[in-house]
């Protein structure tokens, strides 16, 4: 009779302890799914950027370019100032993984030109933003700063966006044209027309006058985006009013952000620099800073 009773006690506390390791196994079964839910919200905070540290500023620039830009530096006849000149003035910073620039000054018997380049590597500390979306907020910053459209309206600027400028726009060219056209005298626009594009047809004659096309190049002058330069660039062209030519280029690619500041005085008074060519020479640095970024 006691050993019945004994195994029905047995059998109950043979449940308990079933119930127990059942109770055990699910909280770690939740344990492990909330594990899992951390991981996921790791996953999507935004990533680094592509670019952890910079170049030296001063040494990124070859001889060869600075020839170019800075004519005045092969002029000079001692060679530890001419090594000097070379070298450039590093600007201040305080980390140099984060800012990196510096400035070469020449003077030659027609201009005096200046060069500056800036690498600005930029950190977002919101782990919601990523390097690259914060650097692209700070190259709008530069853009707008500039008086140039957002990247939404870089169609616009490109296309020869003279509004701002006052130069001419795509409207006013095809509204001069249409009166020409309906006036029945486009030959005589060319010579004292409001617009240098209010001529007859549009390609037809524009090899004859020489006028459009010559009005087409300096639309293209005018501050805009660039295409194919790093993830988006933009050039900006000021002449004061002592005919001293500010050209500047802004590019990014990722999380590094490209300035490059070349200017020219000029030493006879009334002459002002070639936007052409200072144009050409700032876009050939910046296409070499690009490339060695990457």
């Amino acid at each position: 009779m006691q050993r019945k009773a004994y195994v029905p006690g047995a059998a109950v506390l043979l449940a308990a302890l079933l119930s127990a390791c059942t109770s055990g196994s699910g909280s770690g079964g939740a344990a492990k799914d909330s594990k899992a839910g951390d991981s996921t919200a790791s996953a999507t905070a935004a990533q680094p950027g592509k670019y952890r540290s910079l170049s030296d500023a001063c040494g990124a620039v070859s001889h060869n370019t600075l020839d170019s830009l800075l004519p005045g530096i092969r002029q000079i006849a001692d060679q530890g100032q001419r090594d000097n000149a070379y070298q450039g003035d590093a600007a201040l910073t305080y980390n140099n993984d984060r800012r990196s620039g510096c400035r070469w000054k020449s003077e030659s018997a027609t201009a005096t030109d200046h060069l500056f380049v800036d690498f600005e590597r930029v950190v977002s500390y919101d782990n919601t933003v990523s390097d690259d979306d914060r650097a692209h907020e700070v190259y709008d910053s530069k853009q707008r700063a500039a008086g140039l459209p957002e990247a939404g309206s870089a169609s616009g600027s490109a296309s020869g966006s003279a509004p701002a400028s006052g130069s001419g726009s795509a409207s006013g060219s095809a509204s001069g044209s249409a009166s020409a056209s309906a006036s029945g005298s486009p030959s005589a626009s060319p010579s004292g027309g409001s617009s240098p594009h209010a001529g007859g047809p549009p390609s037809a004659s524009a090899p004859v006058s020489g006028s459009p096309s010559a009005d087409e190049t300096e639309a293209d002058l005018q501050p805009r985006t660039l295409d194919n330069l790093g993830d988006e660039a933009f050039l900006d062209d000021q002449l004061s009013t002592s005919q001293q030519r500010t050209v500047t280029v802004v590019f990014r690619t990722s999380n590094v952000i490209v300035t490059i500041e070349y200017d020219e005085q000029p030493a006879a008074a009334g002459i002002a620099p070639s936007s052409e060519d200072m144009q050409d020479k700032a876009r050939k640095l910046a296409q070499q800073l690009a490339g060695s970024l990457g």
